[in-house]
């Protein structure tokens, strides 16, 4: 793995993935996750279900944390206890880089409802810790105690893949040995709805159907998704259970509009191709492609280009999570990389739930009705963002 630029190679440490995490409309738990996209299980609000902030915080701290935080050190707690993390390790040397779109919203909203209805003087004084997005990774790295680097990735849908190549980035410089890092976010507001639908991004009919031709925009959802990152040769100094490696990351712009994607999907190719050559893999090698998919009529179609424009008629196995999990924007780039580790782990790939007839114009092959067994043991994820953002992360077992 370079994580580097094409054609200015440097030694760099290869980075393993120890420990994953993950809250959902599936449930607690990445078990709970993977199963709910095998099995076409989810809430039908779209939110977590049954999860309790009392069980990571006390009662009175938990008031003060927003639910976008409070799902970040959740999903980070399951990846802590997953890699088998102890006060032993150098905490210096273990960073926290977490990604949202927004941030504490919801706090935001609730406060300005209370400035309007009771005044000023009634305002919480932890608004600004509560609404800040950079809460999640402060909360987790107090949590634990890890000094190394914290920061936030803050670039729309993106985010939570862009925090994932950022810590890979850390460990294979030599930074630091460690880095939890994933995404999280919780909007499913009213004014967040309002705004998205009201810009028509959001379907009307309530349901996600990537890639297929009666798909008319995404559903709303929240989540959180954490990743132990390790360098290899830390991982094996402790005896730790390695899932796969990070073999390399993309990230292109597409320098074109604020909301809708290049139509031909250029920048998303480019990003594809910069993270394959990365991990020095060949386009031969990936085994299966977990889309961004979100199930709006631009996106799925600019997608589909960019995987046909790459790969050639011919693609690898391509499904969507988000017709299960629905979009929740900063976390699910996370929450995908997660669902990505246990697809090769488990070595299936889930269906596209929603998806009965793909989009004639669509050519790519798009995995609904049934899983499938993953023939190669690599895996490409894309999370594609408002502003043009895109990365990329290939995850994989080298052969």
């Amino acid at each position: 793995m370079l994580f580097g630029t094409p054609g200015h190679q440097q030694p760099t440490r290869r980075v393993v993935i120890t420990g994953i995490g993950a809250v959902s409309c599936c449930g607690v738990g990445a078990d709970a996750l993977f199963s709910g996209l095998l099995e076409g299980r989810f809430a039908d609000d779209h939110l977590v279900p049954d999860f309790n902030a009392g069980d990571y915080f006390g009662v009175k701290e938990a008031r003060r944390v927003d639910r976008f935080a409070q799902l970040a050190v959740a999903a980070a707690a399951e990846a802590y206890d997953d890699a088998q993390l102890t006060d032993a390790l150098d905490h210096d040397r273990i960073g926290v880089i977490f990604g949202t779109g927004i941030g504490g919203m919801m706090t935001l909203t609730a406060q300005q409802m209370v400035l309007a209805e009771k005044g000023p003087d009634r305002v919480s004084p932890f608004l600004a810790p509560m609404m800040m997005p950079n809460a999640g990774a402060a909360q987790i790295a107090m949590r634990y105690g890890f000094r190394g680097p914290a920061e936030t990735i803050t670039t729309a849908c993106a985010a939570g893949t862009h925090a994932i190549g950022a810590a890979a980035r850390l460990i294979a410089s030599g930074r630091v040995d460690v880095v939890m890092t994933g995404g999280s976010e919780s909007v499913v507001d009213p004014l967040a709805l309002a705004g998205f639908g009201n810009m028509t991004a959001l379907s009307n009919s309530g349901v996600s159907r990537p890639f297929d031709v009666r798909r008319d925009g995404f559903v709303m959802s929240e989540g959180g998704g954490a990743l132990v990152l390790e360098s290899l040769e830390h991982a094996q100094a402790r005896g730790a259970h390695i899932y796969a490696e990070l073999m390399g990351t993309g990230s292109t712009a597409d320098a074109f509009h604020i909301t809708a994607p290049l139509e031909d999907g250029a920048g998303a190719q480019r990003a594809m191709k910069i993270a394959i050559e990365d991990a020095e893999l060949t386009l031969a090698d990936i085994g299966h492609i977990n889309a961004h998919g979100t199930s709006t009529p631009l996106n799925d179609q600019a997608e589909a280009n960019a995987i046909t424009a790459l790969f050639g008629p011919t693609s690898p196995p391509v499904t969507s999570a988000k017709g299960v999990t629905g979009h929740s924007l900063g976390a699910a780039g996370a929450l995908e990389a997660v669902a990505s580790v246990m697809t090769i782990d488990q070595e299936i790939i889930p269906p596209t739930i929603g998806t009965s007839e793909v989009d004639p114009k669509i050519t790519i092959d798009v995995v609904y009705g049934a899983p499938r067994k993953l023939e190669k043991t690599v895996v490409l994820s894309n999370s594609f963002g408002f502003g043009g953002h895109n990365g990329c992360l290939v995850i994989g077992r080298r052969s």
